[in-house]
């Protein structure tokens, strides 16, 4: 059912993924000029593939093991993600230069945060209907 309280955590997961990053730097160069996930296609493809994943997993609210596995492919891809933001940050030109890391930098570890609390909520109703079926 789509209003269970994962699929709340599951959209609160896609509109940080899918909106955020549109909103909040990465990254300031030296100049002190701020860079967004905009300016890069990989990391847009990356966000837009967790928001996606995320989108899906709401709608397959019958099938609760998928919707599982779904939640951890995503926070496999948030990891993914979160590296490569780690990764573009170190080999900027200046290296010291460019001090300031942006806030952006904390999107994916939200959407991981989100996604498994959806993944917890999953699991208790997995729970739930099993130990209501071995009642009957």
């Amino acid at each position: 059912m789509i209003q269970r309280i994962q699929s709340v955590y599951l959209i609160l997961a896609v509109i940080v993924s899918a909106g955020l990053h549109f909103a909040i730097p990465v990254y300031s160069t030296s100049s002190g000029e701020p860079v967004y996930a905009v300016a890069h296609l990989e990391l847009v493809a990356l966000f837009f593939g967790s928001a996606l994943l995320s989108l899906i997993t709401i709608f397959l609210f019958k099938n609760r093991k998928l919707q599982f596995v779904l939640g951890r492919l995503n926070i496999i891809l948030n990891f993914i993600l979160l590296g490569v933001l780690v990764y573009q940050s170190q080999i900027l030109s200046g290296g010291a230069a460019a001090p300031e890391k942006g806030i952006g930098m904390l999107i994916p570890i939200i959407s991981i945060v989100f996604i498994a609390l959806a993944n917890k909520a999953i699991k208790r109703d997995e729970d739930l209907v099993k130990s209501v079926d071995r009642l009957r």
